[in-house]
């Protein structure tokens, strides 16, 4: 036998079938999604469990089914949540204050706390996202679609204006997707970018509910707006968020970026390899990046296909044309 490749045997307490089987998965389908991410091999005989593999994949598996079965406690497993316990252990190393144990541990005080549900970072990098944006005026989260770039400023935004801090919430969005045929388009300019903006309203909807989120526009304490509407003003006690950042001009994120007024917290999510600008145009949020990325008071997250929460094919997709792109 390889000399890096062990086993270890571990007695998953307390005994309880129901527990166990919610574990395992119909057909053990569980246990071969996590044989399937971490290269390893599990056979189990009631709650004593045998894993086969890498040393370091190993010691990894065996503290995701430690942490999986306490979730049993507490709710049903899915493919989704399984997901989300490897891409905690899997994100790096953890901060100083986490005990490391194979699958991060969750920081109290990094919980968004909103009406519609509690919100936890996944992983270092989100985190890290998540502390920048708490410090600092200007954030920049920047990276592949998935990562919850746009879902965790919002909930960021949203804790704000209930915990006060600030007095409404500004989130904007380029209509540049719909290039020549938003003229065509039905209704008022509003009308014609609001499908532009259906993710934003998707992550008030969850955390505030569908009925708040009305009240709270039809007072202009919410504002979802296209980018265009941002010329001319100036922002002060207010959380801003610009989502599709790459799909501004270098001229329109200059623009935006001089909105913010006092008492204000910006941030800017993008993703700088779906640029939809004609060609020829350079993208405002890859030319920040040089601009900007020295000055104090400013952060900029870099998140990559690691660090994608959806489902698992997606992280192979975004890294496969990752690799594709390298290689031209």
């Amino acid at each position: 036998m390889n000399s890096r490749i062990h086993s270890i045997d571990l007695s998953l307490e307390p005994a309880d079938n129901e527990r166990l089987a919610e574990l395992c998965g119909q057909f053990d389908d569980h246990l071969h999604q996590l044989e399937q991410r971490l290269g390893v091999e599990i056979s189990s005989r009631g709650n004593d469990f045998r894993i086969i593999g890498d040393t370091a994949a190993v010691k990894r598996a065996g503290s995701i089914l430690k942490g999986l079965y306490a979730e049993t406690g507490t709710g049903g497993l899915s493919p989704e949540k399984i997901h989300l316990f490897l891409q905690e252990a899997g994100a790096g190393q953890a901060s100083a204050n986490e005990k490391v144990t194979g699958v991060a541990v969750r920081d109290d005080g990094l919980v968004i706390h909103t009406p519609g549900r509690a919100i936890s970072p996944r992983g270092v990098n989100q985190k890290h996202y998540q502390q920048n944006i708490l410090k600092n005026d200007l954030n920049f989260g920047i990276g592949p679609a998935g990562t919850g770039k746009t879902y965790l400023a919002v909930a960021c935004a949203v804790q704000a204006l209930e915990q006060e801090k600030v007095s409404r919430l500004v989130l904007v969005r380029p209509a540049v997707e719909a290039g020549e045929r938003l003229g065509f388009l039905p209704g008022d300019l509003t009308q014609k970018v609001d499908p532009y903006l259906r993710p934003l309203y998707d992550a008030l909807y969850e955390m505030l509910g569908l009925d708040r989120v009305a009240r709270l526009i039809g007072r202009n304490v919410i504002e979802v707006a296209p980018l265009a509407f941002m010329r001319g003003r100036s922002l002060n006690d207010a959380f801003i968020i610009l989502d599709e950042g790459q799909n501004t001009t270098a001229e329109q994120m200059k623009m935006f970026l001089t909105r913010i007024g006092f008492g204000s917290t910006a941030v800017v999510t993008g993703d700088i390899t779906q640029v939809d600008l004609p060609k020829q145009t350079p993208s405002g949020l890859r030319q920040v990046i040089d601009v900007l990325s020295d000055e104090q008071g400013i952060s900029f997250t870099f998140f990559t296909s690691q660090d994608v929460v959806r489902h698992p094919l997606v992280q192979r997709i975004i890294s496969a044309y990752e690799s594709h792109d390298r290689s031209d």
